[in-house]
């Protein structure tokens, strides 16, 4: 999916090349791998990847017009093309939380010059989005979102614990099959003592089982393409291990406190979009933020789930970034 999948190229920006990359050197040992490409004297816009884990793709930098912006992408911490990865047997995690990730962003805000810069997030980036823009709002220039997540315990307990099994039971048994049956109840726990295992034998096995899960409920449709992205070993790995640990410590918000804060971005033009059948991060949290903000503009996608590569959820993030390119 490097360019992301055919049936975008009718919907998205034709692809494009970097023509700047670099490592950031972010502190603790993690250099942070990031690209500049598109227009340099464009509007600037910084692209923030799911998981947390997930890294960027090549295709992610076709929703702008590379005419008109200045596209920044970057690997969050311990993911992608950034050093160490958290697939390494000894991978430490202490130094990877939403606020190192919020810092390592800002230091790269102010090495590339950027004053304000447009923030795009979708997926854990759409909390990662908020956290950000709550903390710096006045080097905000507009925010996309898509599908909302804000890491609230019951956001959380519905994917992990067992609400979405309702909807997908068949691969709900493939998850809980590395897991003893007395263990099932605290299944977000029971992965992590085996993601944090040092043993490859223990922990690849749980890291293709949870990243298998989310890849098979991302869709409206089945895609075999991102289900066996999701789960070569090495990635799974990272991503697993990074989502877990932030899963286990609430995203280290506060309850509820993405939402909460809104008043500090109420006047940052946004773009909210949604998925109706978001099985991973169900409709409810993107509507409670709407509630919460309703100067943001909210867009629900009828026949779509989670993923930004479904074409009704790419056609909308393109018409955000179009709008506001102006």
């Amino acid at each position: 999916m490097t360019n992301g999948p055919a049936h975008l190229d009718d919907i998205l920006y034709p692809p494009t090349e970097p023509y700047e990359t670099g490592m950031l050197l972010a502190g603790e040992g993690n250099r942070v791998y990031w690209e500049q490409s598109g227009n340099p004297e464009g509007k600037p816009v910084v692209f923030l990847h799911g998981g947390p884990g997930g890294g960027t793709s090549p295709w992610h930098r076709r929703f702008f017009d590379p005419r008109k912006y200045r596209i920044i992408l970057f690997d969050q911490r311990g993911c992608g093309r950034s050093t160490p990865s958290a697939s390494a047997p000894d991978a430490d995690l202490k130094h990877n939380t939403t606020w190192h990730l919020v810092a390592d962003m800002e230091l790269l805000r102010k090495n590339l010059g950027i004053q304000r810069w447009q923030v795009f997030g979708g997926s854990w980036g759409s909390a990662l989005a908020l956290a950000y823009s709550e903390a710096y709002p006045e080097v905000v220039s507009e925010i996309v979102l898509r599908g909302v997540f804000t890491l609230r315990a019951h956001e959380l307990e519905w994917f992990y614990e067992g609400g979405a099994s309702a909807i997908f039971p068949d691969e709900w048994e493939k998850f809980l099959a590395p897991i003893a049956l007395l263990e099932r109840a605290r299944l977000i726990e029971a992965y992590h003592r085996r993601l944090t295992d040092p043993d490859p034998a223990i922990h690849v096995p749980a890291a293709i089982a949870w990243s298998g899960w989310e890849a098979s409920t991302l869709t409206l449709l089945p895609d075999a393409d991102l289900v066996a992205a999701m789960t070569e070993p090495s990635v799974a790995t990272a991503f697993a291990r990074i989502e877990n640990h932030y899963f286990m410590h609430g995203g280290f918000f506060d309850e509820g406190q993405l939402i909460a804060q809104v008043d500090k971005i109420r006047d940052i033009p946004a773009v909210i979009v949604q998925g109706r059948y978001d099985v991973c991060t169900p409709i409810m949290t993107a509507w409670d933020l709407h509630q919460a903000w309703p100067e943001a503009e909210y867009v629900v996608v009828p026949d779509a789930g989670h993923a930004a590569s479904e074409p009704g959820i790419a056609a909308a993030l393109r018409a955000a970034t179009d709008r506001f390119a102006e």
